[in-house]
């Protein structure tokens, strides 16, 4: 079994309506995110892949300029902007094209905080 990750950035700003008595939660605020996409398998014995790298960025394109440069409030289907619900948006819009999909991490590199959903076919 190989796993293969590629990463790809994305900047977006967003809201959050938390109850926990600070103002700043509710300002609109940005962050610079890193998405990483793990497929799981075994190579094609022919090409040696997973996947071609080239045919996987053209798949993760779209997605990223989904999120890239948004205000992640209005982005269809995301709910709202957190570490848990860019890991569930992402893997729901690239599991279908993505068979070996196995895990979706979604990390803010300055904060240090990191969340990752793995799908039920990989446990």
């Amino acid at each position: 079994m190989h796993e293969l990750s590629r990463a790809f950035l994305f900047e977006a700003a967003h809201t959050l309506q938390r109850d926990i008595g600070t103002e700043g939660s509710r300002r609109i605020h940005g962050h610079s995110y890193r998405a990483t996409i793990t497929l799981a398998g075994v190579p094609d014995p022919v090409t040696g892949m997973l996947i071609d790298i080239g045919h996987l960025d053209t798949l993760l394109a779209d997605t990223r300029d989904a999120l890239d440069h948004r205000f992640l409030d209005e982005v269809p289907g995301l709910g709202p902007a957190t570490l848990e619900n860019l890991c569930s948006f992402l893997w729901a819009r690239l599991a279908p094209s993505l068979p070996q999909l196995h895990r979706v991490t979604v990390s803010r590199d300055l904060s240090g905080d990191a969340c990752s959903f793995v799908g039920k076919a990989a446990c």
